[in-house]
């Protein structure tokens, strides 16, 4: 399986605080099932002040310690970046690492505030599809405003934004509610790809297996297979195509 979205890092936000946890939660993705992780640190202005170069040296230790365990995992890199004003320079700066291509444009995965939807998002989202860019909404189940108004997803749908759905969160790890609104977002046929979001060992782990077992029973075992392995494959090869 290919996650997509994950925080292996060490000690460069929320996720592994250190080169060992790393080195653990890689251990954990094998043994899962994952063959492929893309890193996505947090970059959030203020909070976690990471850009590409910061991003590709803690890549770089990983991936060499990766390779002295002998773990079968091969490691790409990207960035989770919250919904900001300075995206606008970042983009054409190259500072925000990139997911990979979908249907000719690049992809940059965009998160949105746990509990809203700033105003100008709508604006933004237009701003970097102008430029070539689609959006990948990181886990909008999990938005609280979303759970309470699900309609207001249907916009970033129609403005071509993709979906990034929670493994968990569809397992129900992350209560009713997300649940509730994952199971909507792939009943209509939204959901783009399936994700870890791992953080630790022990509330958020990279683990795919248990939401693709949850949205088999919505979708089919053959569509949640897609969304873990051949829908992520397609927008990601590209950072893994030497192998």
């Amino acid at each position: 399986m290919i996650d997509i979205h994950c925080h292996l890092l060490p000690g460069i936000d929320d996720g592994a605080p250190d080169l060992a946890t790393s080195l653990a939660l890689c251990r954990h993705a094998v043994e899962s099932g994952i063959t492929h992780a893309v890193v996505t640190p947090h970059i959030h202005p203020g909070r976690w002040d990471n850009e590409h170069g910061i991003i590709a040296a803690k890549l770089a230790e990983l991936r060499a310690a990766v390779a002295e365990e002998g773990l079968p995992l091969a490691l790409g890199m990207a960035a989770e970046v919250r919904v900001c004003a300075e995206i606008l320079t970042w983009l054409p700066e190259g500072r925000m690492p990139l997911l990979g291509r979908f249907e000719g444009e690049d992809v940059l995965l965009l998160e949105l505030p746990h509990g809203a939807v700033p105003p100008g998002t709508d604006k933004l989202v237009a701003w970097l599809r102008k430029r070539g860019v689609r959006p990948m909404i990181a886990h909008p189940e999990r938005n609280r405003l979303l759970m309470r108004e699900p309609e207001r997803i249907e916009p970033f749908v129609e403005s071509g934004c993709l979906l990034q759905l929670t493994a968990g969160a569809v397992a129900g790890d992350f209560g009713k509610p997300a649940a509730k609104l994952a199971r909507h977002i792939l009943e209509q046929g939204w959901a783009t790809v399936l994700a870890s979001d791992a953080h630790n060992l022990k509330a958020r782990p990279p683990e795919l297996d248990g939401g693709r077992a949850a949205a088999a029973r919505i979708v089919g075992a053959e569509e949640a297979e897609r969304l873990v392995t051949a829908a992520p494959w397609s927008i990601v090869a590209g950072q893994f195509e030497s192998e």
